[in-house]
């Protein structure tokens, strides 16, 4: 009797402290954190696995749930309209932000993604502040769980770039901080405060980019180690500012002209992301409240890194090696602030990323460069010659090309005619494979999936009025480095992890859409979704 009764006080007593550490967990996630690694290709994950620590990469896929086929909905695949659609769950059509840049007839310019001329730079003399989301056109997640119980959780953006921080903040975001490259130091702009923060004062006097230049980027292995890629001396890479070569060791600590831009090349600089993502949550108390907060942080370098020297290089192999080791100790330092599992991360990317045509054509693969400004030349020398219009062309971006309407009706001519004489002439072209009036995009004879992203892509009053398709590994930018912005899985497929509140270890490989990341936090934190919102719940990861 006596053993059976010592059997249950002791059954008693460890439920009673399994309850009490369950009981530490609250009823909705402390924080939530959004890590967008820019230019992020879903093969990261596995391609350079073997070398990634325990704690960093590898702790989000073996203990967190994985969405392996991630795809994003809509193109053209560039940094504005992804950081959107992962915190607006909409789409280019919707949210507005139908590129980093796009033609406006109405002012007869070209628009920058977050320029507001009516905003001033805070923390600099320069122009690099004068940003907001007021060409955002739709709530963020953010927005909604600010209006959800009335402005008492705190959200905040942290990017290099200045659309990585201000989009994914939103309209009513309590702070975004952003990278001045002529000065080397975070600012913000008058849209959110008059004046900096003690805490970003005290974050930019330790001039952390002037102690990282001041040293070279060596690699943390071996040389011959880095066994994933190409050779450190490819001539279709591109060299960081300021240096002459592109192999190790970077001597970065030479560069005097334009330092502070040259920085954004190095993974010094995701460094410096996370240590500023840690002031913030230190300095601002996010997740120390009875609410939930949020945390919008986007990794740049890895972009910028990219672009200069491809998916295939030594550069982006120690960038990413290093970028674990970065995530090991952020979630580290998350658990010792809020305790592991009171706080919900997601990763995932903006956009992939294509090879560099001349590493593709010396493996016999078909690829070439284009160039957009050659293309918008040929054009309006074509219809110079055909129709006698000057620049009725404006520009030949996001894939899409931009004419001027009214210059062509004040010619006499009629637009439609002048609108099928491009679309001819573009098929012309060898790189390209379709070209059709973006006005007609359900009619064309295009496969279905890549249709649909054309559709998601297209708002009409700042979408050009013709479209383009180009061949797979072609891309338009420089014979040295390499760009995004297509349909295919290079660009398109990305990943996405959920790490922490009450997410079961796991993965799916069924198609889910970057669409579909706001919908599931919204789910999660039990508030409505994002006035442009078009996703579903990733039900995996809420049960």
């Amino acid at each position: 009797m006596f053993k059976k009764n010592f059997i249950f006080l002791c059954l008693f007593f460890i439920s009673i402290f399994s309850f009490a550490q369950k009981s530490k967990l609250t009823d909705h996630p402390k924080l939530v954190v959004g890590l967008v690694i820019d230019q992020m290709r879903w093969d990261y994950l596995y391609r350079y696995y073997d070398l990634y620590s325990a704690n960093g990469f590898k702790r989000l896929l073996d203990k967190g749930f994985s969405c392996e086929n991630t795809l994003v909905p809509y193109v053209p695949t560039y940094t504005a309209p992804g950081h959107s659609c992962i915190y607006t769950g909409s789409v280019p059509a919707i949210s507005g932000i139908v590129g980093n840049n796009w033609y406006d007839a109405e002012t007869n310019k070209n628009v920058y993604c977050t320029e507001d001329s009516t905003v001033k730079s805070v923390g600099s003399n320069s122009n690099q502040g004068k940003m907001s989301p007021q060409n955002l056109l739709t709530t963020t997640i953010g927005d909604e769980l600010h209006f959800s119980n009335n402005f008492s959780s705190k959200v905040i953006g942290i990017a290099l770039k200045d659309r990585a921080s201000i989009l994914p903040a939103g309209h009513t975001a309590n702070g975004a901080y952003w990278y001045d490259d002529s000065i080397g130091k975070w600012i913000t702009s008058t849209y959110y405060k008059d004046q900096l923060p003690a805490w970003v004062i005290k974050e930019n006097e330790k001039l952390l980019p002037d102690a990282a230049m001041s040293k070279d980027w060596n690699t943390i292995m071996p040389l011959e180690k880095y066994t994933q890629g190409t050779t450190d001396n490819e001539n279709y890479e591109h060299a960081i500012i300021g240096e002459k070569t592109v192999t190790f060791p970077h001597r970065i600590s030479k560069i005097t002209t334009s330092k502070y831009e040259a920085f954004k090349y190095t993974p010094f600089a995701n460094t410096y992301t996370f240590d500023m993502a840690k002031q913030a949550i230190d300095s601002e108390k996010l997740g120390m409240r009875n609410v939930t907060d949020l945390l919008a942080v986007s990794i740049s370098s890895t972009d910028y890194i990219g672009h200069s020297f491809g998916p295939n290089s030594i550069e982006i192999e120690d960038t990413y090696l290093r970028l674990d080791i970065d995530i090991a100790n952020f979630l580290q330092y998350l658990d010792s602030k809020l305790g592991e599992g009171n706080y919900l991360l997601f990763l995932t990317a903006d956009h992939g990323v294509a090879h560099i045509p001349a590493y593709l054509k010396e493996h016999k693969v078909p690829a070439a460069t284009y160039s957009d400004e050659a293309l918008a030349v040929e054009l309006n020398n074509m219809i110079g010659k055909n129709f006698n219009i000057k620049n009725a062309v404006k520009a030949v971006e996001n894939n899409q090309v931009y004419i001027d309407n009214n210059e062509i009706q004040s010619a006499g001519k009629n637009v439609t005619q002048i609108e099928n004489a491009i679309v001819d002439f573009l098929k012309t072209k060898p790189f390209i494979v379709n070209a059709f009036s973006t006005e007609n995009l359900e009619t064309q004879s295009v496969q279905v999936t890549i249709k649909q992203m054309l559709i998601n892509g297209y708002n009409r009053k700042r979408s050009g009025q013709i479209a383009f398709l180009i061949k797979p590994g072609y891309i338009g930018w420089s014979d040295m480095g390499t760009t995004h912005g297509m349909w295919n899985p290079y660009d398109a497929h990305i990943p996405l992890l959920w790490y922490g509140y009450h997410v079961k270890p796991g993965k799916t490989n069924r198609e889910v859409y970057m669409t579909d990341i706001t919908p599931t936090i919204s789910a999660i934190l039990r508030i409505q979704m994002p006035n442009g919102s078009i996703g579903k719940v990733i039900e995996e990861v809420t049960r």
